[in-house]
């Protein structure tokens, strides 16, 4: 999955739809609710949730001895703008937030160790794990057997892949991807989404439909754009960006999810890393404070039980 992609999306929030359709093709803007595509954006949550995270000494024994000593871990991850890649990251006020950053600052508080953050892209940063260059890489990477080729997984969240409409499509809701068939649809290149659709799309012709069409782009803007003016039918996402994206967009209908996928950090292969991470997490969500920073998102239906070291992957 990827969600930097969101981060020109839209320009400025406003209750006009005029304006949420030039916001479109613009920079980012504050998160609106679920709720309302028309009403007034609400304020970025604030509330401190990781301060108080106590260090967990029998994770912090899991790390190497090195990192012990530095009290660092290098960290990969996607440069963001705006607030239109929330409830994952922004930028609000010249400050990052967001639930990725919420959980990291927990998990680095629990471990005992500051990051050391570098960006890349979206591609880059899977690679960078394998060749040293990051520790750890976040950027709500699903699990995926080819991922699990390459890297560790940790895991933190559960997202999804899902689809948005333009207001008057025939489809009112999508649950498999044959109820796409015929279709315009847009997604973003090198992800699950464009795996998924890739390997779906005979079962359309199997089922004596038309097949979909697939555009693929690197930035949401055009994406939204061309929902507004038809050349796009549906968009292909993450379900959490997704669902507060489309509060803002006008002529934009959240449509469904068809699949969810386990999120995690991701580490070298057989990093000791890796279970450090794992025992981070299951210990934040013993104290209470997962919890509380995915109520701080309003984000609970993606809470996990339990941080699992690679987990079965759903495709």
């Amino acid at each position: 999955m990827h969600i930097s992609r969101f981060r020109h999306a839209v320009a400025a929030a406003s209750i006009a739809a005029t304006t949420l359709l030039v916001a479109a093709c613009g920079s980012s803007t504050s998160s609106a609710g679920a709720g309302g595509g028309g009403g007034a954006a609400k304020a970025v949550p604030a509330a401190d949730v990781t301060s108080k995270v106590a260090v967990d000494g029998a994770a912090r024994a899991l790390l190497p001895k090195e990192v012990q000593r530095s009290n660092q871990l290098t960290l990969g991850t996607t440069q963001v703008t705006g607030t239109a890649s929330l409830p994952h990251a922004g930028i609000e006020g010249g400050k990052q937030v967001g639930l990725d950053l919420d959980i990291r600052a927990a998990v680095a508080r629990k471990l005992g160790i500051d990051w050391k953050v570098d960006t890349g892209t979206f591609q880059t940063i899977v690679p960078g794990v394998q060749n040293g260059k990051y520790q750890v890489g976040q950027a709500n990477f699903g699990v995926t057997k080819d991922r699990l080729q390459v890297v560790d997984f940790a895991t933190y969240l559960r997202d999804g892949q899902s689809f948005v409409g333009r207001s008057g499509l025939p489809v009112k809701k999508v649950r498999t991807l044959q109820d796409v068939c015929g279709l315009k649809i847009a997604t973003s290149p090198g992800t699950t989404f464009q795996k998924l659709l890739q390997s779906e799309q005979a079962k359309c012709a199997a089922a004596g439909k038309k097949p979909y069409t697939v555009q693929y782009f690197a930035d949401t803007a055009p994406i939204y754009l061309g929902l507004q003016n038809g050349k796009v039918d549906v968009y292909f996402g993450p379900t959490l960006s997704l669902k507060v994206l489309t509060s803002k967009i006008t002529g934009t209908t959240f449509l469904g999810e068809v699949t969810h996928t386990p999120v995690g950090f991701v580490t070298a292969k057989k990093s000791p890393i890796a279970p450090a991470l794992v025992a981070a997490v299951n210990d934040l969500i013993k104290d209470g404070t997962y919890q509380r920073i995915f109520d701080k998102w309003q984000v609970g239906s993606s809470v996990i039980d339990k941080s699992a070291l690679n987990p079965a992957p759903t495709f």
